[in-house]
């Protein structure tokens, strides 16, 4: 399942890239925001981690105006690693290297092909493991420790 939100910054890009993943026939969940009137993203950004965060093999998609701020907000919750992606290129690595398990977006610097591009890249992309297993290990056991 992939789980999808944003801010009010963010509405026309998420809007795109869900209307992407309908038409490939991907199932999602859209938790909001649905319109301009401003919102706050952490309660957006939030939502999107805590069910990724419960789901295995889940995957999250957050958006604001930038994308630092859900980046935060998402990385706060334990078992998420969210990386913030530009180009399609870093949407491979931080699932291949990272195994980042929610995606964040910045609708003020992305267009909407880029933002495909990244989308298709994080969600076609495995974890290749190995090294990176035991670095991302460490990340958990981080959490774990300081919980």
């Amino acid at each position: 399942m992939i789980y999808i939100a944003c801010d009010h910054g963010g509405v026309d890009l998420k809007n795109a890239i869900t209307n992407k993943l309908r038409a490939d026939g991907v199932e999602y969940t859209d938790l909001g925001t649905d319109g301009c009137a401003s919102v706050d993203y952490p309660d957006y950004g939030f939502a999107v981690a805590r069910r990724v965060a419960k789901e295995d093999g889940s995957r999250g998609i957050v958006i604001c105006k930038t994308g630092v701020g859900m980046s935060i907000c998402a990385n706060k919750v334990k078992g998420v690693r969210c990386g913030l992606c530009f180009n399609a290129d870093m949407g491979r690595l931080c699932r291949e290297h990272n195994n980042a398990n929610v995606l964040a977006l910045g609708a003020a610097n992305t267009d909407v092909q880029t933002a495909l591009d990244i989308v298709s890249a994080f969600l076609t992309t495995e974890f290749a493991g190995g090294r990176h297993a035991e670095r991302v290990g460490k990340i958990a056991a981080y959490e774990v420790e300081n919980g």
